[in-house]
């Protein structure tokens, strides 16, 4: 069981949250408004008018915890240079207790991304990035799982075109041009770049993902974002109802990451999918699996029963990959049936 951090650290890092899920809103030109957009459901954008031509910002779907933040948002009154004085405080304290942070090239990438509208236009972190971020989301030390990447994994659902009526702005070409990021080949004959590359070494490396929803989509087009993604299977459960993040880095970058529940079980769908060439990422999959059933188990059982009842509902693949997983580590498998059992033993 991973060690726990000192309660005020954790505190911390959720002040540091909110400072920045207020920010996030009142940094959105415009006063916030609910759309009702019929059968797709009621969506808040922020209305600016600039001269003759009126422009609405995406800014969320209707839930409390939107609307909290758009009041929250609405009562505060902070500069910029304070705002960033305060939060880089925070930053530091959590840098020097241990709280993982991210190297200068993929803070810079995330930065950028984040303000440029990628998160608030439904871009999810997903990935090693994603995972070190529960270390300061759970409050816990993740000691031996917590090798650092230069792959920067994005992945958004396709069908948010339907309800986002905003984009990215700067374009991402143009972001990731300042970044010395350019399109890697790939295998698409229409030559749609998913993955962007930094430098000759290549590496950092930013790759946009999709849900799977069909069998004849190999590459979508990812709309508010302007890019284009690689569609995988399994996808859709891991990006469900993401959650706000900060990553340290600078005064902190807001972005979103899946729910540590959704990651712990995808991490068995994928570690049991993993060709034999991919071992060790298949050992590294199921390291952190390991972890966050862990402390979840211990933390948020009834969050981590519902997501492996949900995948496990899903289908027999989703079942076959889970269970191939479990076959592997008798610890995992006991966790696994914990979970299931908790309902019962309470």
């Amino acid at each position: 069981m991973p060690q726990s951090f000192p309660i005020s650290i954790h505190t911390t890092y959720h002040d540091l949250l909110q400072a920045h899920s207020i920010r996030a809103i009142s940094d959105i030109p415009g006063k916030p408004f609910l759309r009702d957009m019929g059968e797709k459901g009621k969506y808040w954008y922020a209305r600016q008018r600039i001269g003759e031509k009126t422009i609405q910002k995406y800014v969320g779907p209707d839930t409390p915890e939107v609307r909290e933040r758009i009041s929250d948002a609405a009562a505060a009154n902070e500069e910029t240079h304070e705002f960033e004085r305060r939060c880089a405080s925070m930053v530091a304290q959590l840098r020097a207790a241990g709280v993982p942070t991210l190297d200068r090239d993929t803070g810079k990438v995330l930065n950028a991304m984040s303000k440029s509208g990628v998160f608030r236009l439904g871009g999810t972190l997903i990935g090693t990035h994603a995972f070190r971020l529960y270390s300061a989301e759970l409050g816990v030390r993740f000691e031996n799982t917590l090798a650092v990447t230069g792959d920067v994994d994005i992945a958004a659902f396709e069908n948010l075109k339907l309800v986002i009526e905003d984009e990215v702005d700067p374009a991402l070409p143009a972001t990731f041009k300042d970044l010395s990021l350019e399109p890697a080949p790939g295998l698409d004959r229409k030559n749609r770049p998913t993955k962007w590359v930094m430098g000759r070494e290549g590496t950092t490396e930013v790759e946009f993902l999709v849900p799977r929803m069909r069998e004849d989509s190999d590459v979508l087009k990812l709309e508010p974002l302007g890019v284009y993604a690689q569609a995988l299977p399994f996808l859709n459960f891991l990006i469900a109802d993401p959650i706000p993040a900060v990553a340290l880095y600078r005064s902190g970058v807001f972005l979103q990451i899946p729910k540590p529940e959704r990651y712990a079980v995808h991490k068995l769908i994928v570690a049991a999918r993993r060709r034999s060439s991919s071992a060790l990422k298949a050992k590294k999959d199921l390291a952190q699996a390991k972890v966050l059933f862990e402390v979840l188990s211990k933390d948020r059982p009834e969050e981590l029963s519902q997501a492996i009842e949900s995948a496990l509902s899903r289908g027999p693949a989703w079942k076959e990959a889970i269970d191939a997983s479990t076959r592997k580590s008798v610890e995992i498998e006991r966790l696994v049936s914990e979970a299931l059992n908790w309902r019962a033993s309470i």
